[in-house]
Parts: C-alpha cells; sequence; structure tokens
C-alpha cells in the first residue's frame, strides 16, 4: 500500500513587543515580519485540510527560555489533526510537559545535539512515533565535513546549526541524521537555512542526501515557492512531507490547490 504525501503548515512563533506570542515569517531565518495570530492560523489550517500542523518557538532555544505551552494548549485545542511543537526542548521532562500541553510530537534539534542520549531517552519513554530530530542545515563549502554532493558543479556539505541557524557545529547534517534515526528517532525535519524563505524551491540535494541515508520519515522544509515544489521534493528527493509556511500564510495557494496539482500528476494525498 502506497502512503499518502502529508502537506505541513507551519508557523514561526515568537513574543512581540509587549509579551504576547505572534506568528512571524522571514528569509534565511532572518527579517521577520508580523504575520499573524497562532491560535487563529491554527484553526483555518485545520479546517482547509492540513495533514498536520507543526508550532516552533523559534527564539525559546536561542533566548534559554521554556516553550510557550499556554499557546501550544489553545492551538491543540483548535486542531484535530498531529501537532508538533519544537523550540526549547532539552530535556525528557520538557518532552513530556510538552505531550501533555497537547502536541502528538516533538521537534529536537539544539537539545538533541547538545545530548544525543536525550533521542534514545525520549524514544524509550514515549515511543519513537513522538520523537522528531530537527535539522537546520547550512551549506559549507570547505572541506570539513564527511558527506559530500554536488550542487552548480561545485562540491559542499551540509552542517547542522543551533540556536535557529546562529551558530554552527561542525557537524554533518548527514552523518547526524543517521545517528538520529539509530538512536531512535520517528521522523527527521529538515530545514534549509539557504533556501528558508526564499520561495525558489526546496533544497533538493540536501533533502535528497538525508532521504537515501535513512529509513525513517522525511519532512522536508523551507523554499517552497508553490506547488511544483512539492511536486519535485517528492518525486526527485523522496520526502514523505512537505512542510510549508510563506505560501499558505499569504493565501498564494490553499492547501486543497496544492493536493489537487498533486494528485493530478500521480502523487498520492489525502483529498
Amino acid at each position: 500500500m502506497t502512503l499518502t504525501k502529508r502537506i505541513v503548515p507551519c508557523i514561526d512563533v515568537d513574543l512581540d513587543e509587549d509579551g504576547n506570542p505572534a506568528v512571524y515569517t522571514g528569509v534565511n531565518f532572518e527579517n521577520l515580519e508580523y504575520t499573524g495570530d497562532p491560535v487563529e492560523m491554527a484553526r483555518r489550517y485545520n479546517e482547509a485540510g492540513a495533514d498536520e500542523f507543526v508550532f516552533l518557538d523559534i527564539t525559546a532555544s536561542a533566548d534559554g527560555r521554556e516553550t510557550m505551552l499556554g499557546v501550544v494548549e489553545d492551538v491543540a485545542d483548535e486542531i484535530f489533526i498531529p501537532l508538533t511543537v519544537g523550540g526549547g526542548i532539552r530535556t525528557k521532562e520538557d518532552i513530556k510537559e510538552t505531550l501533555r500541553a497537547g502536541a502528538d510530537k516533538v521537534s529536537i534539534n539544539s537539545g538533541a545535539i547538545a545530548n544525543p542520549d536525550l533521542i534514545t531517552e525520549g524514544a524509550d519513554a514515549f515511543g519513537s512515533q513522538c520523537i522528531v530530530i530537527s535539522v537546520d542545515a547550512e551549506r559549507r563549502y570547505d572541506e570539513q565535513g564527511e558527506h559530500y554532493v554536488e550542487v552548480d558543479g561545485e562540491s559542499c556539505w551540509f552542517e547542522c546549526t543551533v540556536k535557529g541557524g546562529r551558530e554552527g557545529t561542525g557537524l554533518d547534517v548527514v552523518e547526524w541524521a543517521a545517528e538520529a534515526e539509530e538512536r531512535g528517532a520517528g521522523e527527521l525535519f529538515v530545514n534549509s537555512i539557504d533556501a528558508d524563505g526564499t520561495k525558489d524551491g526546496y533544497d533538493i540535494p540536501l533533502t535528497k542526501a538525508v532521504c537515501d541515508a535513512v529509513d525513517t520519515p522525511v519532512i522536508a522544509s523551507s523554499g517552497c515557492g508553490g506547488p511544483e515544489d512539492m511536486h519535485e521534493v517528492f518525486t526527485e528527493a523522496g520526502a514523505d512531507a512537505g512542510l510549508a509556511a510563506s505560501i499558505f500564510h499569504f493565501g498564494e495557494y490553499s492547501i486543497r490547490d496544492v493536493k489537487e496539482y498533486l494528485a493530478e500528476r500521480d502523487v498520492p494525498v489525502r483529498l
């Protein structure tokens, strides 16, 4: 039986000047602009036919604060599709509290790189299906990597970054993805800093490199400019889910538009 490809809207949530949660959209993880209210946007995407929904607290790790669980609870009350929550998750207790707030899955980046045992601890305690390892990848054209691909005639590798893309780690994305899978991650969430917010398409070399290295489902993220980009990342890179933000937030395409485009081209989706 062929598994359907999932279409997943994502909101990046931060605190505004008054300390209230708000959704922001940017380019290359910078130049963030106010986009809307997280609870209202979650409600809208639930009604629009999204397969899943992702809530990312984009400054929790960098600021060293806890995830905004009160907002997570409000979002969870509004939707009836799987909810993934990320940002500021560092311990098994953080995973527990996030799931208790209504998340179905937790997305962990910095916390897992700092303590890889957290992946195993989380998977053992709550099930692999709850543990999503997020990777904020950036292209590097030096000789410090482990796994190289050709991009526009040049050889590059992909480095894991932390704190919202603010810090490099020296860790090769492909190597880390394989380790995360071995440690019990149930899903991999692959973000491209180079493609983020550009609407020029997903980073196909990055996504394909990860998909080829693991059996764990891969969510492709960053750069989606329309249905054709979703089609490409599914058919050319082998992603299991396509995440998008800007094209949905600003009404350029609906989730239905994307799914109908894919279905017409024989990509299995839930209509």
